[in-house]
């Protein structure tokens, strides 16, 4: 049976839910994030992981008042096929709240993201879980670090970047998360999903 999940954000006024078939560590799930910053948007995502805890495909879409933008994100050999569209003009409604622009959605060197064997969705909790199981860190030796590199897919622009992320096992039910100066210490639950993202969200179970 699918399974979902619900998380309501610390940082800014949103939420995530998703639903999700889990066949540890693979996954298929479907999600929407909402959050009120910089400007207000409305973001679906549909994500798969295969087999080998690692992400096949990521399809994001994106839109607020005026805007939309979309990405799709497909590993093909050993890199990622990158997909972009965009309607309207996201940059001036950025400029219009007093936001610096945000750029194109996508990268232009996808070359970049060889190395990533994980996606990450800013302001995502979900996806955190995906090198947690992947690297099996809900069992590791306390203390044990993996550092890996993930396609960052930004939001609400969809600009996609290649950035270090290191990952420190805790104890059991305990992940640390750096990357680069910002460091949190994730609870999670028995199979590798987010409770509690100080800073930015936390779990809300139904009553």
């Amino acid at each position: 049976m699918p399974k979902s999940l619900f998380w309501s954000r610390t940082d800014t006024a949103g939420s995530e839910h998703v639903v999700f078939d889990d066949h540890r560590p693979g996954l298929s799930a479907r999600g929407v994030v909402l959050a009120v910053d910089p400007v207000p948007y409305t973001c679906r995502y549909q994500l798969t992981v295969g087999a080998d805890g690692s992400t096949d495909r990521l399809e994001t879409e994106v839109e607020g008042a005026g805007w939309a933008r979309s990405v799709r994100l497909e590993r093909a050999g050993h890199g990622w096929r990158v997909r972009t569209g965009e309607e309207g003009d996201l940059d001036a409604t950025l400029r219009a709240a007093g936001h610096p622009p945000a750029g194109l959605p996508g990268t232009d060197e996808p070359d970049r993201l060889a190395d990533a064997l994980d996606v990450d969705l800013s302001g995502s909790p979900l996806f955190n879980t995906l090198p947690v199981r992947r690297l099996g860190l809900g069992r590791a030796p306390t203390d044990h670090a993996r550092r890996i590199t993930v396609a960052w897919v930004l939001l609400p622009s969809l600009a996609v970047v290649p950035a270090e992320q290191v990952y420190t096992s805790l104890g059991p039910g305990q992940v640390r998360f750096t990357s680069d100066t910002f460091t949190a210490d994730l609870d999670l639950d028995a199979d590798g999903f987010v409770v509690r993202y100080p800073g930015l969200a936390e779990r809300i179970d139904p009553r």
